[in-house]
């Protein structure tokens, strides 16, 4: 009998073990198909997804993780893998999933209900990718310990149901489109959380007392929204804080004591709130602390002198507060500081002399303060300095020696203070130098020519000093250069040669010295000089003729002693105030009926001979033109009959060939090639020289899109520009090109809806009378989503890109007013680029593309400037009120005085706004000036516009922040 028991044992033992063993291979099978699923949906460059078959069990894919006993999935690992494509639903089938991070990836689409299913997940992190709709309620998730969905595209109510989650450790929702909201207080019953990252959520409203219980907290990160109130004294609360991040806020009050009793505390970024105050000394005791950014605030008063005590602290940034008195003696002296900026305050008495005590200091920026007495000898020995500024001071005698050479040095700025001396031939070791300023000093001697050493230097501005001897013919080595100011010193000498050999030279200014001799004929090389000063010098000789070559934007050459004849091209260019003050210069009277001219007519004697010469050669030209015009027509009639033939051929082939239509895809989206085809006149919305533009409504309830149906000739050439470069970019605040459709000679492009039309429009459009659709904040918002797009444009494509039609008619505006740039279909990359045909609009064209053939991104700087005097204004770009042939900007700067400058605001805008529609108006001034050098880059255009945002001024009401 026992033997007989034994058997049943053995018998049950195998049959349960092959029971898990089948159960154990179906599971496999069924995990397998899942995760197979899961790739077929993404598209992997890198090949990281390649052990991903079914050859393989899916312990063996990369990435993947499997329970040690059960051999179920239970971990998915893919970060920054380079991945693209969409979440398949078929992760629900892997029913023990306990971590899922797929971060830092290029995922899109919505985030599957199905995942809901996988009840055992414990981390899930979908951060930095482009996923977008509305987030799911992931609160029945409930093992859920980190959770992390920032830096994507998520849109709708702020996802209030995270309070339910009460086991989380970790929660991450940054940057993303949520609705504009409050901070929930449910937040507050997270009482396990260690890290709060909710930067750019769209916030308002106070922070609620609730998230100040959250005592496990570590890191809070509030920081770019638009909260408002105070920090509570409650923060003390947080006892294992190590990083607190409330920067780009509408903060206000002071900065409570009790923030210095958090023993832990070691990162704090306050900075672009309206925070006020005196800074408690209790900061001192945050003896862990390493980084303190306050910057742009309304602080005031001395610094504490406990900050010298500190021993960790490596970044310090309190620039543009109110601060004053004497700066802590110490700071420095026992941290490793790496960067300081307390520019644009009034601190006052002798600079501090240990901020580079431990020789790790790169950033020392103190502009703009009141210090005096001499520069402290200490910083001779800081040569791990890059970016050193203290300019505009009160700095007495000599720079310490060492500070000329700076081997890792950028810029040196010790300009606008009363330091004397020379530059030392120490300055040839700072090779890595891209500016050098020094002007308004009492600087002297000899300008050395070790700086012929600087092969990176762009800027040489030494204006305004003693200096004396020659300009170094070694200067003409840096052929990187841009920008070279002499004037104001005492400067002898010829104008050496070798500075034709700076290629890159923008703007040359030595005026108000002693230079002689003649103009070297060979600054007709500098073929991107668009400034040039002369003015007010010994100058001799004739003015070359080569130099109207040169595309001059500004040309002085004014108080010399020049003779002969002006040459004429140069004239139209500057005008006779360029050339008064040289006695010796006359007119050709073929130039010109100058009636009023400051200058004299060339007599007969000195000009009949080259008038001769002149008349022949303008008699020659007239001929060359006459005959070009002649063999112009004809071929133009030629290839008139030749089109009228091509097109008869193509109307006779196009039913033979190209029945089957070719669609090519750049975002994911369901089109229908008939569908695309069928378009209704009744829904034109546009019509342009390049084709006419539909707006389609998909059936079935799939969304509106924007078609545009290519008119032949013009519009086969934007195709080709379109699909090349809207095919291959992707930023919000760029129109999306969804697909091309084409067969035989008919096209077809594919665009996002954009239900708000153009600004041009959307400018001229009143919600009732008087009232205009577009309030300031729109505007604002608009403005700095252009500024965007070029950003990204000019500064993240490669090559760049240069839009060469900006205007108010090509700015797309979205259901949110989000602005969107379209029509590309004259852009060009800005690498090594030339102009073949002018384009643009007028209005909106950069003055110096009337001469200048190389293409640059500054010209669409000129025309958003345009675009932004438009939102500003409420006008247009060109209109009969600014005269004959006078556009936008003429009529601006004709009221810039500041009793005129309010009448050129919208007046149907907000007076409240006043004050920020002005500094809207400062930057489209920066942008809309005649030289292109002098223009600022978009990257500063957008942080100059971020610095204007209404929604941060204290002059504007928080009601009107609310659109």
């Amino acid at each position: 009998m026992a033997v007989f028991s034994d058997s049943i044992h053995f018998f049950t033992t195998i049959l349960l073990f092959l029971n898990f063993i089948t159960i154990s291979h179906c599971m496999e099978s069924l995990e397998a198909q899942a995760l197979i699923a899961f790739k077929n949906q993404l598209k992997d460059p890198m090949n990281y997804l390649d052990t991903w078959s079914s050859s393989l069990p899916p312990c063996q894919f990369h990435g993947v993780t499997c329970d040690s006993n059960s051999g179920e999935v239970i971990g998915i690992s893919l970060v920054n893998m380079s991945l693209s494509g969409s979440i398949s639903p078929s992760i629900a089938s892997l029913r023990s999933l306990a971590s899922l991070d797929i971060g830092q990836n290029s995922f899109t689409g919505t985030v599957p209900d199905e995942l809901l299913n996988c009840t055992k997940l414990q981390f899930l992190n979908l951060s930095t990718n482009g996923l977008t709709g509305h987030l799911p309620d992931l609160s029945p998730l409930t093992s859920l310990r980190v959770l992390d969905v920032s830096s994507n595209g998520f849109s709708g109510d702020f996802p209030a149901w995270v309070g339910r989650l009460t086991g989380l450790v970790e929660l991450g929702l940054a940057a993303n489109g949520f609705n504009e909201g409050e901070i929930p207080e449910s937040i507050g019953n997270l009482k396990s959380l260690t890290w709060l990252f909710m930067n750019s959520c769209n916030l308002r409203g106070e922070i609620p007392a609730s998230i100040f219980q959250l005592t496990s907290l570590g890191t809070l990160d509030f920081s770019m929204n638009r909260l408002i109130g105070n920090i509570p004294s409650s923060i003390s609360n947080l006892r294992n804080l190590f990083k607190i991040e409330l920067y780009q806020n509408n903060l206000t009050g002071v900065i409570p004591p009790e923030l210095g009793s958090i023993p832990g505390l070691r990162e704090i970024d306050l900075s672009r709130n309206q925070l006020s105050g005196k800074l408690p000394a209790e900061l001192g005791f945050l003896k862990n602390l390493t980084v303190f950014q306050i910057y742009r605030n309304n602080f005031w008063g001395e610094l504490p002198s406990e900050f010298g005590d500190l021993k960790f602290l490596n970044a310090f940034s309190i620039y543009e507060n109110k601060f004053s008195g004497v700066f802590p003696a110490n700071l420095g002296r026992f941290s490793p500081l790496n960067s300081v900026d307390i520019s644009e305050n009034n601190f006052s008495g002798p600079f501090p002399e240990y901020l580079c005590q431990n020789n790790n200091l790169q950033f020392l920026l103190a502009l703009n303060n009141s210090f005096s007495g001499e520069f402290p000898d200490s910083y001779a020995s800081c040569k791990s300095l890059m970016r050193f500024r203290i300019s505009q001071n009160g700095f007495t005698g000599k720079v310490p020696d060492g500070l000329w050479g700076l081997p890792s040095a950028i810029i040196i700025d010790i300009s606008e203070n009363y330091f004397s001396g020379k530059i030392t031939t120490a300055i040839g070791i700072s090779t890595g130098l891209s500016e050098l300023s020094v002007q308004k000093n009492n600087l002297y001697g000899e300008l050395p020519a070790e700086l012929g050493n600087l092969f990176q230097l762009q800027k040489l501005i030494a204006s305004d000093n003693s200096f004396s001897g020659q300009i170094p013919a070694e200067i003409g080595n840096l052929n990187q250069l841009t920008s070279l100011h002499l004037e104001g010193n005492e400067i002898s000498g010829f104008i050496p040669s070798q500075l034709s050999m700076c290629n890159r030279l923008a703007d040359l200014n030595l005026a108000e010295n002693s230079l002689s001799g003649t103009i070297p004929e060979s600054l007709a090389m500098l073929t991107s000089l668009n400034s040039l000063n002369l003015s007010s010098n010994m100058l001799t000789g004739s003015i070359p003729d080569e130099l109207q070559s040169l595309r001059l934007s500004s040309l002085d050459l004014s108080m010399n002693q020049f003779s002969g004849r002006v040459p004429p091209a140069l004239l139209v260019i500057a005008g006779d105030e360029a050339f008064d003050g040289n006695a010796g210069l006359c007119i050709d009277d073929l130039t010109d009926n100058r009636v009023n001219s400051l200058l004299s007519v060339c007599s007969f004697r000195d000009g009949h001979k080259n008038n001769s010469k002149k008349r022949l050669v303008y008699m020659s030209i007239l001929f060359v033109m006459i005959v070009l015009s002649v063999g112009l027509a004809f071929a133009s009639f030629k290839s008139f009959k030749l089109e009228e033939q091509r097109k008869k051929k193509d109307m006779e082939e196009g039913s033979e060939e190209d029945t089957s239509w070719k669609l090519e895809s750049f975002h994911p989206t369901e089109i229908d090639a008939e569908e695309i085809c069928n378009l209704d006149d009744d829904n034109l919305i546009g019509d342009g020289g390049t084709g006419k533009v539909y707006r389609l409504d998909l059936n079935k309830n799939r969304g509106t899109l924007a078609v545009k149906k290519l008119s032949k000739g013009k519009g086969e050439q934007v195709l080709m520009t379109e699909i090349d470069i809207l095919g291959k970019i992707r930023h919000r605040n760029i129109l999306k090109l969804y697909a091309c459709l084409t067969r035989g000679k008919v096209n077809f492009l594919v665009f996002e809806y954009m239900p708000n039309g153009n600004l041009y429009q959307a400018l001229r459009r009143e919600v009732k009378v008087g009232k205009p659709e577009l309030d300031w904040n729109k505007r604002y918002k608009i403005a700095v989503g252009v500024a965007k797009g070029l950003m990204y444009l000019h500064h993240d494509c490669s090559p760049a890109i240069v839009h060469r039609d900006i205007k108010s008619s090509n700015i797309l505006l979205d259901e949110d007013y989000e602005a969107k740039i379209s029509d590309f279909g004259i852009a060009k990359v800005a690498e090594n680029s030339e102009l073949t045909s002018f384009a643009g609009t007028h209005g909106y064209i950069a003055p110096e593309l009337a001469y200048s053939i190389k293409l640059t991104e500054k010209s669409d700087i000129y025309s958003f400037g345009v675009v932004l005097l438009e939102l500003v204004t409420g006008r247009g770009a060109t209109e009969t009120i600014y005269g004959e042939g006078k556009d936008i900007v003429y009529w601006v700067s004709r009221h810039l005085d500041s009793e005129k400058v309010q009448q050129v605001l919208d007046k149907k805008v907000s007076i409240s706004m006043e004050v920020d529609m002005i500094k809207v108006l400062r930057v489209a001034i920066l942008c809309t000036t005649k030289l292109p050098s002098l223009r600022p880059t978009m990257r500063q255009v957008v942080n100059m516009l971020i610095d204007a945002d209404p929604c941060n001024s204290i002059t504007t009401r928080k009601d009107n922040c609310k659109d």
